[in-house]
């Protein structure tokens, strides 16, 4: 009979827990009894654990055991629970010089360069609202373009994108946290080096106010910008027949870009988890961090956020954070979530979801030692606000919720042109104007959600490739998409209902 080893993985030395490769059955293993069937994905105790004690995975505590753990016995959320703990920060104390690809070796994609020296992955026209009220104005617009054919006859443009939204009033205006928030991304999202033209569109009388918004865009010289209000125009029919003409009128502009060679340095890689499980922190999560590394090295720039879900492995960050300030702006923020949450009477604890747990992960700090992973070794440069411009390059951290879409919005308003999003449980999604490329964790989910699906990291986990060689193959792909190779997501149609600007202010 195969020991306990050989049906998990054991990911530390320190770990008091491994992983189930398979479904493992009640019985006897090499003199350690399991009670019980322990599913795919879950942990089995590799020794008795006191009650009270730490429960240890990536040689890092995710929880603290609630009664007595023999070994053999499945740790999940019966046995285990989250309690707040202290962890050293050492700022900067695993910074290491990063060892850069000279200029002339560096990767290339073809990509769209706008007049700013901003590159894009893609070529949109955009529809932005400045309000709720206008959002099915803006939709109808797009869709009649889309209807019309005219498409056809402009090859370098890949679409009209509407991004709206569910804010814009009814809360505070100028000064306002929340307000501040929504503009920030507005603003990104309208000078995203993505788009080629925009089209701001918005009722009239909102606290958003579309003249107060486009005057503060800073956008890319020569980059076509139209604004119209409903009332002004007498209505949605008017409004509809005038944002179409305005977008025929800026479909030549569009089209004159072309493809072109760059230099991967120019590459912004938003990084995300979603759906997650045991599998993320193993396989498809470190492989997008070696990824990240690669891009790195070539002199690009990775971002990944949720705060939330690095909560309890922020400590390995600020290890690696380039200052001290850089690892106290990680801290501060971790602070204010600490503070946010009890406002709602809520606790950080309370972010692994149903599907989370049903595939393995137990508390928060499991959940985020996983996430943290897609980070990779190189040195924090910076961390940023909610939907603050991505300058500079290297590794940063944003400050978002966990919330996918959420999350994804600020990353992209950042400038990211492209994200890579790892999935355990199969989540489906998309971001226009910028591709989402789906990784999933395990191979089960690749199979059964082929078509939602890019890149299988599952078969990290089966043994047909080490983490480095599948991070390898995701940073080629990355230059693929980024070069015009359509995601799954793309294919399927997503993106447009998942601009969700992080909603703060208080609703009056």
């Amino acid at each position: 009979m195969p020991s306990l080893d050989e049906l998990g993985f054991r990911l530390h030395a320190d770990d008091s827990v491994l992983i189930a490769r398979t479904d493992v059955a009640a019985g006897t293993y090499s003199g350690i009894h399991v009670p019980a069937e322990v599913p795919r994905g879950h942990k089995l105790a590799t020794v008795d654990i006191a009650a009270g004690a730490p429960v240890r995975k990536y040689g890092q505590i995710i929880g603290f055991a609630s009664r007595p753990i023999a070994a053999g016995e499945h740790v999940h959320t019966h046995n285990v629970d989250y309690q707040e703990f202290h962890r050293e920060h050492a700022h900067g104390a695993d910074v290491v010089p990063t060892e850069y690809v000279p200029s002339a070796q560096r990767a290339t994609f073809q990509g769209f360069v706008r007049p700013d020296g901003r590159v894009g992955t893609r070529n949109y026209l955009a529809v932005l609202t400045s309000v709720n009220c206008s959002a099915t104005a803006a939709k109808m617009i797009a869709r009649r373009i889309e209807a019309s054919g005219v498409l056809d006859d402009y090859p370098n443009v890949d679409g009209v994108c509407p991004l709206t939204h569910t804010l814009g009033c009814g809360h505070s205006g100028q000064g306002n946290e929340g307000f501040e928030v929504l503009r920030r991304a507005l603003r990104g999202y309208a000078g995203h080096p993505n788009l080629a033209g925009l089209l701001v569109i918005g009722l009239g009388c909102e606290v958003n106010q579309v003249k107060s918004l486009t005057e503060d865009l800073r956008l890319p010289p020569g980059m076509p910008v139209h604004a119209m209000t409903i009332q002004e125009l007498g209505g949605t029919k008017k409004t509809v027949a005038e944002g179409v003409r305005r977008i025929e009128e800026m479909l030549p502009v569009a089209n004159a870009y072309q493809r072109q060679t760059v230099s991967a340095d120019k590459l912004v890689l938003a990084m995300e988890c979603g759906g997650s499980d045991a599998y993320s922190g193993i396989t498809a999560n470190p492989a997008l961090g070696a990824a990240a590394d690669l891009l790195i090295r070539h002199g690009g720039t990775a971002v990944f956020g949720e705060t939330t879900e690095i909560y309890g492995a922020e400590h390995l960050l600020t290890r690696r954070a380039v200052s001290r300030e850089v690892g106290e702006k990680l801290v501060e923020r971790i602070a204010w979530w600490e503070k946010h949450v009890q406002i709602d009477d809520s606790s950080i604890n309370n972010n692994p979801s149903p599907g989370n747990k049903a595939g393995g992960l137990t508390t928060i700090l499991e959940k985020s030692l996983g996430a943290a992973a897609k980070g990779g070794t190189t040195n924090l440069v910076d961390v940023l606000q909610y939907a603050e411009p991505i300058t500079g390059h290297g590794l940063m951290f944003m400050d978002t919720p966990g919330y996918d879409p959420v999350n994804a919005t600020g990353l992209i308003a950042g400038g990211a042109q492209l994200l890579c999003f790892t999935t355990g449980r199969g989540s489906a999604f998309g971001c226009k104007p910028a591709p989402s490329i789906k990784l999933a964790t395990n191979t089960p989910l690749y199979e059964r959600m082929t078509d939602d699906m890019d890149i299988n990291c599952g078969v990290i986990a089966d043994g047909e490739l080490t983490v480095a060689e599948m991070g390898e193959q995701i940073f080629q792909h990355v230059l693929r998409v980024a070069s015009g190779e359509e995601t799954k997501s793309e294919e399927l149609g997503y993106g447009e209902e998942e601009f969700v600007p992080w909603h703060l202010s208080t609703v009056l």
